[in-house]
């Protein structure tokens, strides 16, 4: 068996499954408490990755928030925040973007093979760019992840790397936050996508927790045996 990360997906949607409407700004779907929990799982990570239309449409930061949870991380032998870590086939990430110009952390771009040469040029003074198979293949990503170091890994969408991790296997865990609003609109993204997934109506998916935090609702799935319940 392939060794790989104990892997985390943390994910906000509407009641009705969306991450976002289609407005231009960001649409907010949890409260500061949680942003809050959310940092405290990230401080315990070794890597955050988004898909690259994540990095593309949100222009995230993916850094600890938290000071003193990144002192923290540093009394453990830790950088402050962990690797930062994106996969795309077409390479059209912008190197400006917050994910390489802020926090002091080493980056990763795992591309297709086709579009390695491209992504290097365009990307390997920022981030190290890293050929994953054409086309790219999530195993190879989380075996590579695995040789670097990472033991637990944070995927923060969006929904193509959801749907992705899902339906691979490869999740261990789902921490799924559920805002109390309708988004009502199918242009919207949504929290996956069509797929096979390994959960369905005869395999249902085991329910670890289930926590109100304000207005918000955490629910955690153990996907795997390897689910660590911390």
């Amino acid at each position: 068996m392939v060794e790989r990360p104990y892997t985390l997906l943390s994910c906000g949607m509407s009641i009705d499954g969306y991450l976002d409407d289609v407005a231009q700004e960001r649409l907010l779907l949890s409260n500061e408490a949680d942003f809050d929990r959310v940092d405290d799982v990230r401080s315990g990570c070794d890597a955050i990755l988004v898909g690259a239309t994540t990095i593309r449409q949100d222009n995230p930061r993916l850094l600890v928030r938290s000071a003193e949870r990144r002192a923290a991380r540093v009394a453990r032998g830790e950088a402050p925040n962990p690797l930062k870590v994106t996969v795309t086939g077409r390479c059209d990430i912008d190197p400006a973007a917050r994910f390489f110009t802020v926090g002091d952390v080493d980056k990763l771009v795992y591309c297709a093979s086709s579009t390695c040469d491209a992504a290097r040029e365009r990307l390997g003074e920022v981030a190290t760019v890293v050929d994953a198979g054409d086309p790219v293949d999530l195993l190879r990503v989380a075996a590579d992840l695995a040789g670097r170091g990472v033991r637990r890994l944070m995927v923060e969408g969006g929904g193509t790397m959801h749907t992705q991790f899902l339906t691979a296997g490869l999740a261990d865990e789902l921490q799924l936050v559920v805002a109390p609003f309708f988004v009502g609109d199918s242009r919207a993204p949504r929290f996956v996508s069509d797929g096979e997934f390994p959960w369905g109506p005869s395999r249902r998916a085991t329910l670890a927790e289930v926590r109100q935090i304000g207005d918000v609702v955490l629910l955690r799935y153990a996907l795997s045996d390897r689910f660590d319940p911390r």
